[in-house]
């Protein structure tokens, strides 16, 4: 219950923002009605683009989030000052935000509330640090690389603000750590992130010299960037399709039970996340839990129920390196590779991923068809495992994780 207090929060806090803006600029009105409509229907098309695949990408509408962020800087138009303050700043990218995600949500795809509030918080935080101080004429006398430098960094301190709050989101949503989920959030600021506020810098720049005509010129580079994005997201969930077709081969062929490679490849996920992995380190983890039992398709006869893990240790050992050989014949990456052949190799002579992947799928077998005790049963009997048949610290992860997600896999099913 308490890891939703965060988002709570969040979400709170965003509304109360949203409706104090939204009453403040009913009751003033549009300030530069035309300056607001321009940028709200940047903002909008952003929306309107955003990805909305199976396979989640950090940033789904970089469009919409630059111009969110170019206009809670924007300082002049066409060199004539503005007059737009933090609460129209606020009302207009939520306001073209909804009207933009309208197709989506009527398809079922569209944001999340997370998303939103994030949209909200950001640009609110972002306008509070600008707006204020360019209307009292405290950066009057900064020209130049000196306006372009304040610029940068009031973003880099607004993409400090909108990681953690990313990270805060997705621990309270998925009860993973909060340390390497901001992690990863400051990881992804130097790809697409930086994009982002690169993007919104140049906006905020080119409309103050050149007016709105700069707003469709330095946006289309970015929705260029969006493109090939979506492209390449669109590519690696055909990959891990592919790779989870080929760890079904061991189902199909009946060596292994039904879903054992997609269960052991979820939790190997959990624990390696609970262990501080990057997002790499887990895609990479989750290949090679995916395809641990691919050796086995090189047996004569099917070990019973597939479970490996009470074979001889040089049988174990055998059949790792046999499916460590046939993942380098498909292409996969050679990482995937070495966990699969590791995988039974000694507990201290292990990458962390291969000890990650030996002790799930040990906990996997040990638990199907144990009945309502098997998850414990089997957690136990990896604690009382000979020393350095299973590393300890593994075994530990898994345990909280098990305990903090409620998590008993639906062994055998």
């Amino acid at each position: 219950m308490t890891t939703c207090l965060p988002r709570t929060l969040i979400h709170t806090c965003a509304a109360l923002l949203s409706a104090l803006c939204l009453a403040a600029t009913l009751g003033t009105g549009l300030a530069e009605r035309g300056v607001a409509l321009a940028f709200g229907a940047l903002v909008a098309l952003g929306e309107l683009t955003r990805w909305t695949g199976t396979e989640r990408i950090r940033e789904a509408a970089p469009v919409g989030a630059a111009g969110a962020l170019s206009y809670a800087l924007l300082g002049e138009n066409a060199g004539r000052p503005t007059g737009h303050g933090v609460a129209q700043v606020v009302s207009v990218v939520l306001a073209a935000s909804l009207a933009g995600c309208v197709p989506h949500l009527a398809r079922g795809q569209g944001p999340t509330s997370d998303d939103l509030a994030r949209r909200v918080l950001t640009a609110g935080f972002a306008a509070a640090c600008f707006q204020p101080l360019y209307n009292r004429g405290v950066f009057d006398g900064w020209t130049g690389p000196a306006y372009g430098l304040l610029l940068v960094a009031l973003l880099a301190l607004t993409a400090l603000c909108d990681a953690v709050l990313a990270a805060a989101l997705a621990g309270s949503r998925t009860g993973w750590p909060f340390g390497p989920l901001l992690r990863d959030e400051l990881r992804a600021l130097s790809g697409a992130g930086s994009a982002v506020c690169a993007t919104g810098v140049v906006i905020a720049l080119g409309v103050a010299v050149a007016g709105l005509w700069a707003l469709p010129v330095f946006s289309v580079p970015l929705l260029l960037t969006q493109l090939a994005v979506r492209r390449y997201a669109a590519v690696r969930a055909t990959y891990r399709q592919t790779i989870a077709s080929l760890a079904r081969a061991t189902e199909i062929a009946g060596y292994t039970p039904a879903g054992h490679a997609r269960r052991v490849a979820a939790l190997s996920r959990a624990v390696g996340r609970d262990l501080g992995l990057s997002e790499a380190e887990l895609t990479v983890l989750e290949y090679a839990a995916l395809m641990h039992d691919i050796g086995q398709l090189s047996l004569v006869d099917p070990v019973p129920a597939g479970a490996t893990a009470t074979l001889p240790a040089a049988e174990q050992r055998r059949i790792a390196l046999l499916g460590g050989a046939v993942v380098r014949q498909t292409g996969v990456s050679p990482q995937v590779a070495e966990i699969v052949e590791r995988q039974a190799d000694p507990c201290a002579e292990q990458p962390l991923a291969a000890r990650i992947v030996r002790v799930v799928n040990a906990y996997e077998e040990k638990a199907q068809g144990a009945g309502p005790g098997g998850p414990l049963t089997a957690l136990e009997e990896l604690r009382l495992a000979a020393a350095g048949e299973y590393a300890p610290e593994v075994v530990e992860a898994l345990a909280r994780v098990l305990s903090r997600d409620c998590l008993t896999l639906p062994v055998g099913g």
